[in-house]
């Protein structure tokens, strides 16, 4: 826990600089909020819209945790299916990958086509951003299990849902928690690109609104908050690892 906020504090300080130089060129050249407004000014901006700003967060949180848990619920079950039948995976994996090379934002209008502007077709896109990353880091993590202690089980007895259970599924843990992240921080993105395909609101929305008249604050209002939610999931995914896998070896963090 300590290494993870020494980290964020050395991150948090470059950000912090970061914000710095991004404000005073702004405030050297003059540049205007319409083209590139100062971190001060979106602040501003931030708080003063965040009555109105407030019900399009919720919406968008409730829609990422939605999509996030379904995609990775289906990416891991997937995953096990097609580790548990090796015909099987060597049928379908192949088009797993073809999946990842359809473009979501090309798909979405598709998708509102086929089952109407409702909720229906935004799970679906959040789902397609979270499945694969979930799905293929398990089927590695399945893989790379020592081959030592699998032929040790099985001169033990162990039968085949035994070796998964007790062997194949912790072994792969750190690789699934690696998916988890990613989908995490993608989970965000794909709640966003899902309400520009039609929604009422959300951040999306509120970033559609803005953009179209203009006022660039209240843009970067929209990006610094998407970033933060998408860091906010990363970071649970992170603690939540760190509380289940005490036992993983910490040879990095002695450094």
């Amino acid at each position: 826990m300590k290494r993870i906020f020494s980290k964020g504090g050395r991150s948090a300080a470059i950000l912090l600089l970061f914000l710095a130089v991004w404000e005073t060129i702004t405030r050297l050249v003059n540049i205007p909020n319409w083209l590139l407004p100062a971190p001060s000014a979106i602040v501003k901006t931030g708080v003063k819209v965040f009555p109105d700003f407030l019900p399009h967060f919720i919406a968008t949180v409730k829609l990422s945790l939605t999509g996030y848990l379904i995609g990775c619920g289906f990416g891991f079950l997937a995953a096990v299916c097609l580790h548990l039948l090796p015909k099987l995976k060597e049928a379908v994996y192949p088009f797993l990958i073809l999946s990842q090379n359809i473009p979501i934002i090309v798909l979405a209008p598709l998708l509102v086509i086929w089952f109407g502007f409702g909720i229906l077709p935004k799970i679906i896109i959040i789902t397609l951003f979270c499945f694969f990353p979930v799905a293929v880091a398990a089927l590695d993590g399945f893989r790379q299990v020592p081959h030592e202690l699998r032929y040790y089980m099985e001169m033990a007895g162990a039968t085949k849902s035994q070796l998964f259970l007790k062997l194949e599924l912790p072994g792969s843990l750190p690789s699934i928690f690696s998916g988890l992240k990613i989908s995490a921080a993608y989970s965000v993105m794909g709640a966003v690109v899902s309400e520009w395909i039609g929604a009422q609101e959300g951040i999306g929305v509120f970033m559609t609104i803005a953009s179209s008249s203009f006022q660039t604050e209240k843009v970067f209002v929209a990006i610094f908050v998407i970033m933060a939610l998408s860091l906010l999931f990363f970071l649970a995914i992170v603690l939540l690892e760190k509380r289940l896998m005490k036992w993983q070896p910490k040879g990095d963090d002695k450094r």
